[in-house]
């Protein structure tokens, strides 16, 4: 069986690009696609990268198809995951972090669509257009980039939110979902980086 551990951080957020195309559109991408939502230069980085995951038979690619990829028997998911509780995220001004493992919860993993890699505590309520609410424990899959729209946690000089991620010229906008709380804008003159992905989320009583 393959294992995801056994991947490098690129090859796995490329996986995980694959299946949440196949997903959302119900077509996987093509080399195109994934050469434009990863950055590289040109399609043959993209085919290595293809090539690395169908010989490690996480994908089988049919040749001479522009969308020939396909998932490969897909990875058995475990009963029960143990999920790490890392710490806070705001919802509304940016917090500072509060890292390190607060618990380890045990969850069904059919509540999330894609896997978490950890979660973080809701402070605030600059997002509860989207349903995410004061207290809840957010789902996040840890990756460096976002599409135009997603769900994002984001560290913002130093400070850690969650937010809709928006692409405008010159950089980025970082939106909530709440009409009491103004958009934040961020420029090339702050110090900024996607955490990862939102992926669902718990509630608890």
């Amino acid at each position: 069986m393959c294992s995801m551990d056994k991947l490098s951080p690129k090859r796995r957020a490329i996986l995980e690009f694959i299946r949440e195309r196949i997903a959302d559109h119900g077509q996987p991408p093509s080399l195109a696609d994934i050469a434009e939502r990863f950055g590289f230069a040109s399609r043959s980085v993209a085919r290595k990268h293809i090539t690395a995951l169908h010989e490690g038979g996480y994908i089988e690619v049919t040749p001479n198809q522009a969308r020939g990829i396909r998932l490969a028997e897909p990875l058995r998911r475990p009963e029960i995951l143990e999920i790490p509780v890392l710490g806070r995220v705001a919802a509304g001004a940016p917090i500072g972090p509060d890292l390190g493992i607060h618990e380890q919860l045990l969850i069904d993993p059919s509540l999330f669509r894609r896997t978490p890699d950890y979660l973080l505590k809701v402070r605030g309520d600059s997002m509860i257009g989207d349903g995410i609410l004061d207290g809840d424990l957010v789902g996040i899959l840890q990756q460096g980039d976002a599409r135009d729209g997603q769900i994002v946690v984001a560290r913002l000089d130093g400070e850690v939110t969650i937010k809709r991620l928006q692409r405008v010229a010159g950089g980025y906008r970082l939106l909530p979902r709440n009409p009491a709380y103004a958009p934040i804008d961020v420029g090339p003159e702050h110090d900024f980086c996607i955490e990862g992905v939102f992926c669902g989320l718990l509630r608890r009583d």
